[in-house]
């Protein structure tokens, strides 16, 4: 009986039924895409930084780390490789060993990183590939062959085919020198990277700098990268105490801090928000509530008890909540999936976006049901509480004073 007098009671004040389920909806559909884009924009982070050339986990010697030298090196990486062959969960590991130079041109000197890389497993696990953009990527023949970044190529007043040398250490600590021909240049759009690193193939680099099966770091590509901070610890287990396997939450601590703390202003901005939404209903409510004093009041007057009079506000509130919630996390999700799959390209924005440690000015939504499904319920309890003031407050009214209330 209480529903069908509820439903009657919807449609019999169409006008603030559709005023309300407009509110509640928009507010839920603010909310739905809000998150996603929160969640998206950190994922879109990850990725930009992670995968431009850090890499998802890292694998080290024991130390290494701490005290990144020629002591604390890889001394087996063939080994490590044997070890992990066919790891569950793992998709590529590829050997690197950085190493610092001082490279020459006719111009210029210039110091900067010299990376042994393996090209062909590079391109799986990095983003150096695809940003090339004069010449061409690296391949495991390549001898005296190097790979720059745009500005360091620049610092250097160098490009595709010239000529530069390089003077280092080796592993062994013996002097190292040769003439490289540069192959290609790469941009990533990350300044601080593109004006310090250099690569080149690891067959040649182990030659040139006394480095035969040694490593300072590998990279593991996971099948499923979600899962990186799981694996790592998986193969820390595998490889024993000799070896430290790192995920990107622990080698990017100062990354995954800058988006706990975008994350608390995030949602602090929001309760703000909904806080004042939550008033905004409650005021309307009351209005709408108090508009129909007289109405109760001469409810009250036939015998219907303030328990009914409570439960029936109380289910109209409830009926206009879920069809606010669905109607605004169908519109957000919508939205959210939009964008997942289009995302919102802030175009000349690259300058900016290059200071917090992004290539990419595209930024996908997270579509994520499970978190469309919470925020449809976060928004459904808030606007039915927000309605139960001004019931128990109408509520409160004897029937003689609802009668005559104007």
């Amino acid at each position: 009986m209480f529903f069908k007098i509820a439903v009657r009671n919807i449609f019999a004040y169409a006008k603030r039924s559709i005023i309300t389920v407009l509110l509640l909806a928009c507010t839920t559909a603010l909310l739905v895409f809000a998150s996603a884009y929160m969640d998206g924009s950190h994922a879109r982070l990850i990725q930009s930084s992670v995968e431009i050339y850090p890499g998802y986990i890292q694998i080290t010697h024991h130390g290494f780390r701490d005290n990144p030298s020629l002591e604390n090196l890889i001394f087996a990486a063939d080994e490590v490789s044997g070890r992990l062959r066919d790891f569950p969960g793992l998709a590529v590991l590829a050997a690197r060993f950085e190493s610092f130079v001082l490279f020459s041109s006719a111009d210029k000197a210039v110091g900067a990183m010299f990376t042994a890389i393996e090209p062909e497993k590079e391109r799986q696990i990095s983003r150096l590939a695809a940003s090339l953009k004069e010449g061409s990527y690296l391949t495991s023949d390549d001898d005296a062959l190097v790979y720059l970044g745009s500005e360091l190529a620049r610092r250097l007043k160098v490009g595709v085919g010239d000529q530069l040398a390089f003077v280092g250490t080796a592993a062994d600590y013996s002097f190292a020198a040769d003439n490289l021909t540069v192959k290609g240049i790469f941009q990533t759009g990350l300044f601080e990277f593109d004006s310090r690193a250099s690569f080149v193939a690891k067959p040649y680099f182990d030659r040139m700098m006394a480095a035969e099966n040694y490593a300072t770091h590998f990279i593991a590509q996971p099948e499923r990268p979600a899962e990186a901070a799981a694996l790592a610890a998986a193969i820390g287990a595998r490889l024993g105490p000799e070896f430290d396997a790192a995920s990107w939450q622990q080698t990017m601590a100062g990354l995954v801090q800058a988006m706990r703390v975008d994350s608390i202003f995030g949602y602090i901005t929001l309760a703000i928000i909904f806080i004042v939404i939550f008033f905004v209903v409650m005021i309307y409510t009351l209005l709408v509530v108090y508009a129909r004093v007289r109405e109760i009041g001469i409810l009250r007057a036939v015998g219907t008890g303030p328990g009914q009079i409570f439960a029936m506000l109380l289910l109209e509130s409830v009926l206009l909540g879920l069809v606010s919630v669905l109607l605004g996390g169908l519109i957000g999700g919508a939205l959210a999936w939009y964008f997942h799959l289009h995302p919102i390209v802030f175009t000349g924005m690259e300058e900016q976006f290059k200071q917090y440690g992004l290539a990419l000015t595209d930024m996908p939504t997270a579509f994520a049901p499970l978190v469309i499904l919470r925020d449809m319920a976060v928004m459904f309890v808030l606007s039915v509480a927000a309605t139960l003031y001004p019931i128990c407050k109408v509520n409160a009214f004897k029937p003689i004073e609802a009668i005559h209330h104007v």
